[in-house]
């Protein structure tokens, strides 16, 4: 049976550094100290490297250890494999430190990311964040210019959902608005009432059910406006009647008055994607609550199970039971 079967296992890298250092000043003693461990660890990591090789490094003097021609053979290769060892390390560590580059939605309040890098510090990780729209970051991830991106993705693929509805200026008095009463009647006074989207909810599992309502009831075609970007959007609801889709959060943070959709419900999904050969589960286990919160997961948790802000809209304008708006615009 082949010696290394019958040895125990050796630290190479251990046993190689104790026997260069001790080839080196000529003493375990001498060698030992150098390398930073005792005489007689230095002496047993020797002798299981020798044991591992079937052969003595060193003639063992009375004050001195001389290596003999095996030991002279193995010395280069020994030196080879520390500082390969202390390369490693060194990648190693400098990696640790590389900022952790991850594409996110543009949703995200500043002081939300604020609060994400924080968090991230505290687990030892740099987080370097590209803000982008959602098929921007689908491409920062084939082309690898990001470690990983948050994707939006339909529900039952998500790692975090955010519940949509609408929110506007005034505060409807109901519990859910329903899309059905902005269509226009001939007696309507003023232009139609429209439905922005934010560049983040112009995605297929948003804005095609949102679409297909949209022709289902009746709307124009111009009541369901997807917009350049969320300022743009917001402005137009400050100004008109219009109605924003957007989170709980969002609302809060732009003062509008949040509401459910009546007819269907909508939420974003993200999931955290990784590169090419990339791992992204470190970080989401150890970040998934600081993500879940920047991105508005779970927020308005004061608000009731149907979504209204204060639990009070018990009624409706025209006095229907179910406290939903069917006025029309």
């Amino acid at each position: 049976m082949p010696i290394w079967h019958r040895v125990q296992a050796v630290d190479l890298v251990g046993a190689c550094r104790a026997f260069i250092s001790v080839s080196e000043h000529g003493s375990f003693t001498v060698g030992a100290a150098a390398a930073r461990m005792s005489q007689p660890v230095a002496s047993r990591r020797v002798a299981a490297l020798e044991e591992r090789f079937g052969e003595q490094l060193f003639e063992r003097m009375s004050r001195r250890a001389v290596l003999t021609p095996f030991g002279r053979e193995m010395l280069p290769a020994a030196r080879q494999l520390v500082q390969a060892a202390d390369v490693l390390l060194d990648e190693a560590e400098a990696s640790k430190g590389k900022p952790w580059r991850l594409a996110v939605p543009g949703l995200c309040s500043t002081a939300g990311l604020a609060r994400l890098i924080a968090e991230a510090r505290e687990h030892g990780i740099t987080l370097d964040l590209r803000i982008a729209a959602p098929a921007q970051r689908i491409e920062f991830i084939h082309a690898q210019l990001v470690r990983a991106a948050l994707l939006a993705v339909p529900s039952d693929e998500a790692t975090w959902s955010v519940p949509l509805g609408l929110a506007g200026v005034r505060d409807p008095g109901v519990r859910r608005v329903y899309i059905e009463t902005l269509r226009m009647g001939r007696a309507s006074p003023g232009p139609a009432r429209r439905i922005w989207i934010q560049p983040e909810d112009d995605v297929p599992h948003i804005r095609d059910p949102l679409t297909r309502l949209r022709d289902a009831v009746g709307l124009r075609p111009a009541q369901l406006m997807a917009a350049t970007d969320l300022p743009t959007a917001a402005a137009e609801v400050f100004r008109t009647r219009d109605l924003l889709l957007c989170s709980p959060a969002q609302a809060e943070e732009f003062a509008l008055h949040w509401r459910p959709i009546g007819e269907v419900g909508l939420s974003r999904g993200f999931a955290l994607v990784a590169a090419a050969g990339g791992n992204p589960q470190h970080i989401e286990a150890r970040l998934g609550t600081a993500i879940g919160r920047c991105l508005g997961a779970g927020s308005g948790a004061d608000r009731t199970a149907d979504g209204t802000a204060d639990g009070t809209a018990d009624g409706t304008a025209d006095g229907t039971a179910d406290g939903t708006e069917r006025v029309t615009a």
